[in-house]
């Protein structure tokens, strides 16, 4: 009788894997390469009755991504294959750890699946197999486990938007990646986006506003953005209460992961290993992984290789500090938001001060927009100055030629010692009769003692790259502008 029996299971489980291939063969050329043989090759069939194919999957997680992402798919297949009764049963494989220690068998459940269309799923919402008592009072699930089905917080700043983000050459690249990211999140290259720069540049700012576009162009998306320090203190939560693998289970179901500041990583090797992860399942299910470092990925010391390696294959974005013509879009549209007017020698002697974080350049904007409120007192130079300097060091030193051949230099981007040495080479020529016309301009030094500074030119040759300037600046308006950019740079030391 055993044998019988054997003989008939073995040939059901021989229809059903013959049902399946037929499946994957029409599964194949309906979706991509890379979610095939991570969704599709590690099923395998182990019944079929009455119409109702059996499928082994590996996980209760494996299950719900299925139902989840490709209910409609293998709705449709089964019936094509099986005819309008087909329907469809999963076989999860539940290990039990304790018994398994002791030689005990692992427990094996059959879950039925859906074979029509599911209705779509809500703006961030998700599905967990977990438990709660009262999940209405959770507003971040990601960090307490229990939610079945819930709507999650994205943790996104609404304030943090493309359109309050000033674009200049400092950030042009990572501001584009980021709205072509948003735009078609997953479908691009540039997964994931590493955006990389210094303190209070505007990395959050534009991972950020990434989410809240995507939330308004894909409101089907998962979007969650999180710190690393908050995501390295969830797992050691979970880790904690032995609940790693839900903390995991529910970050490979967000559709757009922001992960700010993960050079914290570096301290937290066991994090990494958790992230590393979360990050191959999202990429693999091409979801979309966006992130922000102080650091450039390369200088990451303490990151694992194999992350290091992942983070190069989509984009890495660099942000430098914003010049002096974007410091002043910055304030300027920090103004208008917040329906101040300051005049423009304001404007550019804040701008002018405040060279190398956006953040203590919005701080400046805030600090004058209380002055003007609360004391109801117009914004002039004077009460700029008395408030610049309790937020930033100020030069209270002279106006001196050194001075202005270093701003000249870098301005140009020309090494200062270039700058002194008798040379025809153009652009050292013309930074160098520059520097002479607002040395002339803004100090009340000699032309000798000019000509000195340059290594011992006469002050002939002084008044001649004067002139030169001058003619230049009436002639050529580009050039004008140039020098006139310069000027009140140098207009702005001296104040």
């Amino acid at each position: 009788m055993n044998d019988i029996h054997n003989d008939s299971v073995d040939a059901q489980v021989k229809e059903a894997t013959a049902a399946w291939q037929k499946c994957l063969a029409i599964i194949q050329d309906n979706v991509n390469e890379r979610a095939f043989h991570t969704w599709f090759d590690p099923i395998r069939a182990v019944g079929l009755d009455r119409s109702v194919l059996t499928l082994q999957v590996p996980s209760q997680f494996f299950y719900e991504w299925l139902e989840e992402h490709y209910v409609d798919l293998l709705g449709k297949t089964i019936k094509r294959v099986l005819g309008k009764d087909g329907g469809l049963e999963y076989r999860v494989v539940m290990v039990d750890g304790s018994s398994n220690r002791n030689g005990g068998k692992n427990s094996v459940i059959n879950i039925p699946g859906s074979t029509t269309q599911r209705p779509p799923v809500g703006n961030n919402m998700i599905d967990l197999p977990l438990h709660v008592k009262d999940p209405m009072n959770i507003k971040n699930p990601y960090s307490i486990p229990g939610l079945k089905r819930t709507v999650i917080d994205p943790q996104l700043n609404p304030n943090l938007t493309f359109d309050n983000l000033v674009e200049g050459d400092c950030n042009r690249v990572a501001r584009l990646a980021g709205i072509n990211v948003a735009q078609k999140p997953g479908a691009t290259s540039f997964n994931p986006l590493v955006i990389f720069g210094g303190t209070g540049l505007g990395k959050t700012h534009i991972a950020q506003a990434i989410g809240n576009e995507v939330r308004r162009l894909h409101s089907n998306k998962a979007v969650l953005y999180v710190s690393a320090e908050k995501f390295i203190n969830q797992f050691i939560d979970h880790s904690k209460n032995g609940e790693v693998n839900d903390f995991i289970h529910f970050y490979q179901l967000i559709d757009v992961l922001i992960i700010d500041d993960i050079h914290i990583f570096t301290t937290a090797p066991k994090s990494q290993e958790v992230f590393f992860a979360i990050f191959n399942h999202l990429h693999q299910g091409g979801k979309q992984i966006i992130l922000t470092s102080d650091t450039a990925p390369k200088d990451l010391e303490g990151m694992q290789e194999r992350l290091l390696s992942r983070f190069r294959w989509g984009l890495n974005a660099d942000i430098q500090p914003p010049d002096f013509e974007t410091r002043q879009e910055i304030l300027r549209l920090k103004m208008k938001q917040d329906g101040m007017e300051l005049s423009e020698e304001v404007v550019k002697y804040i701008a002018f001060n405040v060279q190398n974080n956006v953040r203590d350049l919005i701080g400046a904007s805030i600090s004058l927009f209380a002055q003007a409120t609360l004391n109801k007192k117009e914004i002039d130079l004077d009460v700029a100055k008395r408030v610049m300097k309790n937020l930033v060091k100020m030069n209270t030193r002279e106006l001196t030629i050194e001075n202005i051949q270093r701003m000249v230099c870098e301005h140009y981007n020309i090494p200062y010692d270039k700058l002194l040495v008798k040379t025809r080479k153009r652009e050292i020529v013309q930074a160098r009769q520059i520097t002479m016309f607002l040395a002339k301009k803004f100090t009340k030094a000699s032309l000798k003692n000019i000509g000195e500074h340059f290594g011992g030119f006469d002050h002939t040759t002084v008044i001649h790259s004067c002139q030169t300037v001058e003619d230049l600046m009436d002639t050529d308006m580009e050039y004008r502008e140039k020098i006139t950019e310069l000027q009140q740079k140098v207009h702005m030391a001296s104040i």
